[in-house]
């Protein structure tokens, strides 16, 4: 089953808190279609906060298309990892880790380490060539 937490302090609201975890456990391939999360009454009870609070991110995610309740069952997946079999995350995973260690040895704090990889991730546009900023040319 999966167990979503909460990160005090960071300055998210709990709510996208959690919509961003099932995002993301989704992209990984952690979370798959059909899939059940947690009852609203489980996932409040366990991180302490409003059943309110668990049922609006449970509604931005079916809002989102990647859950969809079905009354008197329960709110199910409804979404695949895009991309790659899940061998080859594996092994992207691996590599970024190494990455990771490497920036940590070489001086990099967390957030030196979040801002380049956020302007790489900028230059690339998510379809892996970089841009020369020379688009309309």
């Amino acid at each position: 089953m999966f167990e979503f937490r909460f990160e005090s302090g960071s300055g998210v609201p709990p709510y996208l808190q959690l919509v961003r975890q099932v995002e993301d456990a989704v992209r990984l391939g952690e979370l798959r279609r059909g899939e059940q999360l947690p009852t609203v009454k489980e996932v409040a009870r366990r991180l302490v906060v409003n059943p309110n609070t668990v049922q609006k991110a449970y509604r931005e995610l079916d809002r989102r298309g990647v859950v969809r309740a079905k009354p008197g069952q329960g709110t199910f997946v409804t979404r695949e990892a895009g991309g790659v079999s899940p061998e080859r995350r594996t092994q992207l995973r691996a590599s970024l880790a190494r990455w990771l260690t490497e920036a940590r040895a070489a001086g990099l704090a967390a957030e030196d380490v979040e801002a380049l990889v956020s302007a790489v991730l900028r230059e690339h546009r998510g379809d892996g060539n970089p841009r020369s900023g020379k688009e309309n040319e």
